[in-house]
């Protein structure tokens, strides 16, 4: 099924919920709504169920329009953040409640339904359990096995996991991808857990005060975040604010001062190298702030602008764009180690592998640099 929402707005009286949302949900796509609490995902997910009716705009499930369709009605399947299971039902009599509005997909009884979803979940021979006795994981499987049931077209998600631990979270998330993925049925998902957007979904849509920043892959929202917001919510990023000095004729790099004026400090200039085409530094004890090279920023002298750096394109070993901080604290992390510095006032964050090694003292000094490419300008 492909799903559209054009346009979509809902209002709870003066308040707004969603404004003017409009996305696209190929047919079997495993796409996801993300974003903070009340930036209106689940509100967005109610609305393609049925359970709520927009204010204005339309649903629409392969071109038709949903206006007016009951829930029962439309062929979606439903996952709660809460499983919603009935504690005085059997396993086997959860799932089958899922049929009560339709005979099951193919020519198969109820009972050989029920065997054949708790076999694909992983639960064979829970049958005659009570949900009270299962665990959380379980519960949320068996859920998960009852929205299945009458082969939906459309498979709704809303936080399953968020009452879940993180390893076991991990874990079943892999295994709802690899079910929606044998399944093949369009699924909409919804989390406010980033990681877990980025993990398996085919497609994000991050949400923010009811209206959608981006739409894109994992990897797009992730190394090319479109606005501010998105940089700051999807993962960790530095931040810039700063003012093009000049742009480099016939190249595809800007000179961006960031910082206010600090004419009693010895700042950076950086420079283009004829020779080589690379940026390097040189002191310059009149420039005013600290001064970055770009590469491929299309800005003219005296524009404002906004770029992020990600924690792990901050490195020791880079030799353009440098900036020494001093060591906040740092968190080790197996592979890689954290780092908060403080530069000029501004919290930098760095992530460095750990070779096991070489340590980093708090109240120490650091110098981290990072590449002209790495830099990406947002709204």
């Amino acid at each position: 099924m492909k799903l559209e929402l054009d346009g979509v707005s809902k209002r709870y009286g003066t308040a707004t919920a969603l404004d003017s949302v409009s996305l696209s949900v190929d047919e079997g796509e495993f796409f996801t709504l993300v974003g903070p609490s009340g930036c209106g995902k689940t509100t967005t997910l109610r609305c393609i169920a049925g359970f709520e009716s927009p204010s204005d705009g339309d649903v629409r499930f392969d071109g038709e329009s949903m206006t007016g369709v009951p829930p029962e009605a439309r062929g979606v399947g439903v996952v709660f953040q809460n499983y919603a299971l009935f504690p005085h039902m059997t396993v086997g009599e959860n799932v089958a409640y899922g049929l009560r509005f339709a005979d099951p997909p193919g020519d198969v009884s109820r009972d050989e339904r029920v065997t054949e979803l708790l076999e694909l979940v992983d639960l064979t021979g829970f049958e005659d359990r009570d949900p009270d006795s299962l665990s959380g994981g379980q519960q949320q499987r068996v859920a998960l096995a009852r929205a299945l049931a009458p082969g939906p077209d459309l498979l709704l998600l809303d936080e399953p996991m968020s009452a879940l631990d993180a390893r076991l979270r991990e874990r079943l998330r892999r295994q709802v991808k690899r079910i929606q993925s044998e399944l093949g049925v369009t699924t909409v998902y919804v989390t406010h857990d980033q990681s877990e957007a980025l993990a398996v979904s085919d497609r994000v849509a991050v949400l923010n005060r009811g209206r959608v920043e981006q739409v894109g892959t994992p990897r797009e929202v992730y190394h090319r975040p479109a606005t501010r917001f998105v940089a700051e919510f999807v993962g960790e990023n530095n931040v810039f604010d700063g003012v093009v000095r000049r742009s480099l004729t016939g190249r595809r790099a800007s000179l961006v001062e960031v910082g206010e004026s600090r004419p009693e400090t010895e700042g950076f200039a950086v420079g283009i190298d004829e020779r080589s085409s690379s940026a390097h530094q040189t002191k310059s004890g009149d420039v005013d702030g600290q001064t970055f090279v770009l590469d491929g920023i299309d800005a003219a002298g005296g524009d404002s602008l906004t770029f992020c750096i990600r924690p792990e394109d901050l490195r020791l070993d880079a030799t353009e764009n440098r900036v020494r901080g001093t060591i906040v604290d740092t968190e080790f992390q197996g592979s890689t180690t954290r780092i908060r510095l403080d530069w000029q006032g501004t919290e930098l964050a760095v992530v460095v592998a750990d070779d096991g090694a070489e340590t980093f003292d708090v109240g120490s000094e650091l110098e981290v640099g990072f590449d002209p490419s790495a830099a990406h300008v947002v709204e």
